[in-house]
């Protein structure tokens, strides 16, 4: 009996204990519940916290770039500023007989005129953009090689130009006919696969419609070239679109249309004047005064074979309102072999034009570097070059190159004067 009641009372103390072990094990996990619960619920409030503050620092981040970017669209618009470069004019480019013998290379069967323009090279390809005028043509070896009174000069000419950096050539002048329409042709395929621009003459009439505009940093400029006439060659009937002749009614009809272009100044390349007569004419001055009053602000003048004068004027326009204008009314021979009296002294002219912020045009400055076509008695070959006269005669004077001899040092001193006195001073 006893031992029923210990071995009842032993099992109610097993069941009292597991009942305890149970209740202790739910408690734990309860706590553990509620602890992650506790851990869940601040992780998500630091969290949502964390994403607000994050929210409210990209807006503030967003309303700054929004001022930022609203105070340099107005702080930050583009300033106007004057755009200044320096433009270089060449005489015409002309080509006898003699100089393409002295430029021919018997061993290879080639023509390099490289070497006529080493010593000056210097000034056209610092230039931002050089200009000539062409007195020739480049109608082909088969059409044989010719002087005047039609010339036809090896192609080597057109690349030995560009590569001393000139960038364009006027090609209306009395010889662009002398190979005819063909040659014509031709020479404009030649300028165009040496990279150098050209106008004057075309190859159709939507060409001739139309003007030359170049960018000269950032300046709109256009070019436009007439001549009084080609030797007494006709122009054919069907294309009479292939050369400009000095007619006031076309002239006005491309100065209009570079107008409405827009461009910022209008450059114009004449073949004019009276041949070795170091002073324009009255036909010149007139067709000058023409000119500018219709919106050219620059005439460079070919043809005559010898210097004229250069002028800077203030010019009234209809409205009242002034400009600047510049006119050389020759710029000589760039290259010849021709002999009489100042054909073979010329300029490398060098403008200094700004574009001022009103869009008006300024001629700063007009200086010139005065060269000579030499030809070396000395030599049988590669004879011919042009020579910077006034480094030439530095030159001999300190002893650096003598080479030139007494003779034609102080020829070059005579020259250097007759420029001087034929072209006007620089400023």
């Amino acid at each position: 009996m006893r031992r029923n009641i210990r071995k009842s009372k032993n099992n109610n103390h097993s069941r009292n204990s597991n009942n305890f072990n149970i209740k202790t094990l739910i408690f734990i996990v309860l706590i553990l519940i509620i602890l992650l619960l506790l851990l869940f619920s601040y992780t998500f409030i630091k969290n949502f916290i964390n994403y607000q503050q994050l929210i409210k620092t990209a807006n503030n981040t967003n309303l700054t770039t929004s001022n930022s970017t609203d105070n340099f669209s107005d702080s930050d618009e583009k300033v106007i500023t004057p755009t200044t470069f320096n433009l270089v004019a060449i005489g015409d480019v002309m080509c006898h007989n003699t100089q393409y013998f002295d430029a021919y290379n018997s061993s290879t069967g080639e023509y390099d005129f490289s070497y006529v323009f080493n010593d000056i090279s210097y000034y056209t390809k610092v230039a931002d953009f050089s200009i000539g005028s062409l007195e020739t043509s480049f109608a082909g070896s088969d059409r044989g090689y010719s002087n005047y009174p039609r010339f036809n000069s090896p192609d080597n000419l057109a690349y030995s130009l560009k590569d001393i950096g000139i960038d364009l050539l006027s090609t209306a002048g009395n010889h662009c006919l002398d190979m005819g329409f063909s040659g014509l042709s031709r020479t404009i395929d030649v300028l165009d696969n040496a990279d150098i621009a050209h106008t004057g003459t075309y190859k159709t009439q939507e060409d001739q419609n139309k003007v030359l505009i170049k960018y000269i940093k950032d300046v709109k400029v256009a070019f436009i070239n007439y001549t009084y006439g080609t030797n007494g060659i006709p122009i054919p009937k069907d294309k009479d679109f292939c050369v400009n002749l000095i007619d006031e009614n076309l002239i006005k009809k491309h100065i209009d249309y570079a107008k409405s272009q827009e461009v910022d100044m209008i450059i114009a390349c004449m073949h004019w004047g009276t041949e070795y007569q170091t002073k324009q004419n009255s036909e010149q001055e007139k067709l000058s005064d023409f000119l500018f009053q219709n919106g050219v602000d620059i005439i460079l003048g070919n043809h005559p074979h010898v210097l004229q004068p250069m002028e800077k004027k203030t010019i009234t326009l209809s409205d009242g309102t002034t400009k600047d204008c510049f006119v050389i009314y020759a710029l000589g021979n760039f290259i010849c072999d021709q002999n009489a009296e100042n054909t073979r002294n010329s300029i490398i002219l060098n403008l200094n034009i700004t574009k001022n912020t009103d869009g008006k045009i300024s001629i700063n400055h007009a200086t010139y570097t005065p060269i000579y076509m030499y030809k070396d008695p000395n030599l049988k070959t590669k004879r011919m070059k042009l020579i910077d006269i006034k480094k030439a005669i530095e030159n001999y004077e300190n002893g650096t190159d003598t080479s030139i001899g007494s003779k034609t040092y102080n020829y070059l001193k005579t020259q250097l004067n007759k420029i001087t006195s034929i072209v006007g001073n620089e400023f």
